[in-house]
């Protein structure tokens, strides 16, 4: 089965994903998945950001990835990459809280700097100011999560939602 998953595949990412899978089965844990992903500062991805996307891209929920759901991952991530280093303007490998601000402007998102400084203290996780790459994925992955969310609720789209605790906790949890 391993050797039909990689056929005809990327021969550099096949090499990877063999390298990741230290016991030959086919499948990838979310520590194996650590080993091969790095945030642009020599470190691996943080676990939270690792359990992001094995969460979105493990498609039979088993808490493993196949060659073709890494494959999916990894395209991915270089997506996001592409976006990152367009947005990370100063070239210094993170996004400061302005490169931040443009990003999501960008985006179409128009947010106080009382909403800025929480993604800074939520997703600067090293306390420098900036925002690494692995934490910016999960930065805009979780505020797309929540968009959506709040987009079911927000029927008329005027940009407000009146809603009960329960009706809360059941939105903010189908995103956690």
């Amino acid at each position: 089965m391993y050797q039909n998953q990689c056929q005809n595949q990327d021969p550099q990412l096949t090499k990877i994903f063999q390298y990741v899978d230290k016991d030959r089965s086919g499948l990838i844990s979310s520590s194996e998945l650590q080993q091969c992903l790095s945030n642009g500062s020599w470190e691996p991805f943080h676990i939270d950001t690792i359990k992001l996307l094995m969460s979105m891209f493990d498609i039979n929920k088993r808490g493993q990835l196949n060659f073709n759901e890494f494959q999916a991952l990894w395209k991915y991530v270089n997506d996001w990459q592409a976006i990152f280093k367009t947005h990370d303007r100063d070239g210094s490998g993170s996004i400061s809280r302005d490169e931040l601000n443009q990003t999501l402007t960008s985006f179409g998102y128009r947010l106080s700097n009382k909403t800025y400084d929480l993604f800074m203290t939520k997703f600067d996780r090293q306390r420098k100011g900036d925002i690494y790459f692995d934490d910016f994925i999960q930065c805009l992955v979780a505020l797309k999560m929540l968009t959506e969310e709040f987009s079911k609720l927000d029927t008329d789209r005027d940009g407000f939602v009146n809603f009960g605790y329960e009706q809360f906790i059941n939105a903010a949890f189908s995103i956690l």
